[in-house]
């Protein structure tokens, strides 16, 4: 069942205004990367309310890893600390959308959807250097 609330897009426009397109066109390719992406939709931990962003399409036998990259940066990405706080989360590939739970991932499980990871999205690696934290990997599984 999909997550129910009141929806609040993101305040950066431009993420705001690609998602809508995206929903609307089932399209799954992320201009800036040129690479395919999906729709996450979670509840804010602080408001309660929906939120939506896109990740990396990185997918194997129907579950999705979640980089939690932010480029680099030396802190986690606010999606990230909603996804611990509530990890019943909506994603959206193309046009198909279902329910699903996120956990994190560690050690050898970890290492092989890291390594999917970097074969979907090659910058991951670079961006694992850029910071001394390491790159949370969640994992989307179909919500029983």
């Amino acid at each position: 069942m999909a997550l129910q609330g009141e929806y609040e897009p993101n305040p950066q426009g431009w993420v705001a205004q690609h998602i809508e397109e995206m929903e609307r066109t089932g399209t799954v390719e992320n201009p800036p990367y040129g690479r395919p992406i999906v729709i996450i939709t979670f509840r804010g931990r602080k408001s309660g309310k929906l939120r939506k962003t896109g990740v990396m399409r990185v997918e194997h036998d129907g579950a999705y890893a979640l980089v939690a990259s932010k480029g680099g940066a030396p802190e986690h990405p606010t999606w990230y600390l909603n996804l611990v706080d509530d990890p019943v989360i909506d994603v959206q590939d193309g046009f198909e959308k279902q329910t699903m739970r996120v956990r994190e991932l560690s050690g050898d499980e970890r290492a092989v959807w890291w390594d999917r990871s970097v074969e979907a999205y090659p910058p991951y690696a670079e961006y694992q250097t850029k910071t001394d934290r390491l790159i949370p990997v969640l994992l989307a599984e179909p919500a029983e």
